[in-house]
């Protein structure tokens, strides 16, 4: 068992800040400052951050993998889907070194809703009951990594966060 197993809770905190950072510094490199990040006390609408510039207002639900993971769909919240400008932020990165990027992101532009969660599959809970059966997980889709856009770079991701540029379009990563 490693660190990335054993102290996942850990990482995964560290991932979220390393982002909220990197984030932060692209608001600091154009010398505005404005961008503002709020974390919700409980984790229960489906979103882990509140990005906020101006009169954008991003509700981010966070996803992680690291670089060679073979993650193929991210468990989305439908709760989501009501926050305008919600999204799924997914970071890969670097197990040594915890370098982030690439990013893969699924939602629209700024202003926008979450592009629509039917028809896709309802995620099952990962632990099945006494009787080896998994439950579904109603509130809960599966949305495959062909539905997120590609960005290399936190500044591409800032850009559609925040600036509304490069906006992401359906169908852009292949599995």
């Amino acid at each position: 068992m490693n660190a990335h197993t054993h102290l996942s809770g850990f990482r995964e905190k560290l991932i979220e800040h390393l982002f909220i950072g990197e984030l932060l510094k692209c608001s600091w490199k154009e010398q505005t400052g404005a961008v503002e990040v709020s974390k919700p006390e409980v984790d229960r609408r489906g979103y882990d951050l509140i990005v906020e510039s101006g009169t954008i207002i991003r509700h981010v639900q966070l996803k992680t993998t690291y670089k060679g993971g073979k993650a193929a769909v991210q468990k989305v919240h439908i709760a989501l889907a009501e926050k305008p400008s919600g999204c799924v932020v997914w970071i890969y990165f670097d197990e040594e070194t915890l370098e982030l990027g690439p990013f893969l992101f699924f939602g629209g532009p700024a202003g926008c809703p979450l592009p629509t969660l039917q028809g896709m599959k309802i995620a099952k809970h990962t632990k099945g009951n006494k009787d080896g059966l998994k439950a579904e997980r109603p509130e809960i889709r599966e949305v495959p990594k062909r539905q997120f856009k590609r960005y290399d770079s936190i500044r591409e991701v800032y850009d559609c966060l925040i600036r509304n540029e490069n906006p992401p379009s359906r169908h852009q990563v292949r599995d």
